[in-house]
């Protein structure tokens, strides 16, 4: 039985899962490491320590689906429609930016629930708090290391992570990445933010025409969402959450400030823009080194293969672009690539 590691539990690395299981017919061990605590990757959905049934996405918060993508990756909208994943966004976003024909959806349970969707039909073994350090060579298999000093050798590795950390792993990886693989995962550069997320008590109502604002030119904050009302949930079990990301210059003067520090600044700044909302009943802030890729791979081939027999390749929307759609062109480009050589 052949076995394969998947490197990444956000959208590239669950849909590669879900599509290896799918296109292989051979007997195959799937397992998917990641050095979160939890699934998601950037469509990761917190939820409230008082009550897990109120979330919130502190990562993606809706998909824009152009009319190209909405042909091209046709078969994954329709299934994810069908199943409930996702529908579409109809709450009213203030201050969005489209193009004409371009179809915007949300996801009913959070956007990781797009994530569980596709790693439970690979059926992979999922490990979490797996962050991989080292990548060796040995007998014609990749022993990969993690930061605890474990160890596991595979058939076939495929790695989703973002680009400078793939450039950060030790072993004979750092021998197999030629120079012009490097220079083109240096080239790859992303944004960085902040997301809060804020729960509040049931009942409570926060009076607004809006379900998200875009806010152009606000210092701090860039975007809020009252996230159960962006997703048309209404529940009288739940209090409604509110989600706040702030501007890349904001992240990017304070990557290196406590989390605890930049909380107090949104909350602060939060209270300039919606006036008189009650202190939250929990609050969880998570720092996004890496929120958006602002420069690809040149020409965005949607995979950089390192090595054939064994199998290494590295996929992710670093090799394509920035969205739901980039992934989801990166993981085919993976399986692609894949297919030739198995």
């Amino acid at each position: 039985m052949s076995r394969v590691l998947v490197v990444g539990a956000g959208l590239t690395g669950s849909l590669c899962a879900a599509l290896l299981r799918k296109e292989i017919t051979a007997p195959l061990y799937l397992a998917l490491w990641d050095k979160a605590g939890d699934i998601g990757g950037r469509m990761i959905t917190a939820s409230s320590p008082h009550n897990p049934r109120c979330t919130a996405d502190l990562g993606a918060q809706y998909i824009t689906c152009s009319p190209h993508y909405v042909k091209e990756h046709q078969n994954f909208y329709e299934e994810l429609l069908a199943e409930g994943i996702l529908k579409p966004l109809t709450s009213p976003i203030e201050g969005m930016k489209g193009n004409e024909g371009d179809c915007n959806f949300v996801a009913p349970q959070g956007f990781s629930s797009v994530i569980k969707y596709y790693l439970k039909k690979s059926g992979a073994e999922v490990f979490l708090k797996h962050c991989v350090t080292q990548i060796h060579l040995k007998d014609n298999k990749w022993e990969v290391s993690t930061d605890t000093g474990s160890a596991e050798q595979f058939d076939l590795v495929i790695l989703t992570m973002p680009a400078p950390q793939i450039l950060k792993l030790q072993g004979d990886i750092v021998n197999l990445i030629s120079e012009r693989q490097r220079e083109q995962l240096k080239s790859v550069s992303y944004s960085s933010r902040y997301a809060l997320g804020l729960f509040y008590e049931v009942g409570m109502k926060i009076g607004v025409p809006w379900s998200c604002r875009y806010l152009s030119s606000h210092p701090c904050i860039c975007f809020i969402s009252i996230d159960n009302k962006k997703r048309n949930i209404e529940s009288s079990e739940c209090g409604p959450s509110v989600v706040i990301q702030t501007t890349v210059p904001f992240g990017v003067q304070h990557l290196e400030a406590s989390e605890a520090d930049v909380q107090k600044i949104m909350i602060q700044q939060l209270e300039t823009i919606l006036p008189g909302l009650p202190q939250p009943v929990a609050t969880i802030c998570h720092k996004w080194t890496y929120s958006q890729v602002t420069n690809s791979v040149c020409n965005r081939p949607g995979q950089m293969t390192l090595h054939l027999r064994p199998f290494l390749v590295c996929g992710g929307d670093g090799f394509t672009h920035s969205n739901f759609n980039g992934c989801i062109s990166s993981a085919l480009s993976v399986m692609k690539v894949l297919k030739r050589y198995i």
